[in-house]
Formats: C-alpha cells, sequence, structure tokens
C-alpha cells in the first residue's frame, strides 16, 4: 500500500490534486446489514410501518446521500456521478435486510466513499423509520465489495 495521500509531507490534511489524472469509468459497490427483531423486518416487508415505505424512503435517502457526499466527508470530491442504484434484500433467517449500493461516474476520482455513504444512509434512515418498534436494530458490516476504474484498476472483496 503506498503512502496515505491526504497528508501533506508535514502530515497536515490536503485535498488530492486530481487534476493531472484522466477521466475513467468508475464503479463501486458496497454493502452493509441491519438487523431487527423478526416482527420489526415483517413490518418493514410487509410495507406495514406507520411512518411509510421504509425501503422506499431508505433508497431516496441513500441516493441523496451519495450525491452529496463531497459535503460530509471533507476531503472528497464532487463527482459527476451518472448512476446510483440501491438493491434491499430481507433474510429471514438472519433476521436482517442487507442493502447494496452501486455508484458509478465518469470522473477522475473513485466513487467508493459515495457507494459506503449511500448504504450507510440508507441503513440509518430504515433505524429511524423503525426505532419506535425496535430501538436495539444492529447496523453492521458496511464495506467495499468492489470498484473498478483508475490507477489502482480492479478490486474485489474476496470473502464475498
Amino acid at each position: 500500500m503506498s503512502e496515505l495521500t491526504h497528508f501533506d509531507e508535514s502530515g497536515q490534511a490536503r485535498m488530492v490534486d486530481v487534476g493531472p489524472k484522466p477521466v475513467t469509468d468508475r464503479r463501486a459497490v458496497a454493502s452493509g446489514r441491519i438487523r431487527m427483531q423478526q416482527e420489526t423486518l415483517q413490518l418493514v416487508v410487509g410495507g406495514d410501518v406507520k411512518k411509510g415505505d421504509v425501503l422506499g424512503v431508505a433508497r431516496l435517502s441513500g441516493i441523496m446521500a451519495a450525491k452529496r457526499t463531497s459535503e460530509l466527508i471533507p476531503l472528497c470530491h464532487p463527482l459527476k456521478l451518472t448512476s446510483i442504484t440501491i438493491d434491499f434484500t430481507p433474510d429471514n433467517d438472519a433476521s436482517e435486510i442487507i442493502i447494496q449500493a452501486e455508484v458509478n461516474a465518469t470522473d477522475r476520482t473513485g466513487v467508493e466513499m459515495e457507494a459506503l455513504v449511500a448504504v450507510s444512509t440508507a441503513a440509518l434512515t430504515i433505524y429511524d423509520m423503525c426505532k419506535s418498534h425496535d430501538r436495539g436494530m444492529i447496523i453492521a458490516n458496511i464495506r467495499l465489495i468492489e470498484k473498478s476504474g483508475g490507477r489502482s484498476g480492479h478490486y474485489r472483496d474476496q470473502s464475498f
């Protein structure tokens, strides 16, 4: 692994200059989980949560967050995102919802942070909308699954 690029020679935080980098297609996929009581999961899946369509709102929340990542993470560059998809897979056996976000851009730097922020925000939105039913929900395993594009090339989490 190379040196950390967000620090200058004296250790001060800096925004990396991506100007000289070529514009390429960038893609990142991130995943996470939110575990909840079985009853809460059934309410979400059945569309019976009083606050409304939990997964629909969480999807929009994740998309909006991905678009604003550079406002949330101090040294991230604003990017021209070309697509964002967020999928939810209920797992009845584990009593959880698996969240996956895919983010694409044609730009000078990667979209890993946008995908991770999308998953995190979608999970937090599910928590917010369901907390009156289940305050013990657990958000876990948020991680990068795959990325492509740019100088560092392709990465895929081998445990997936």
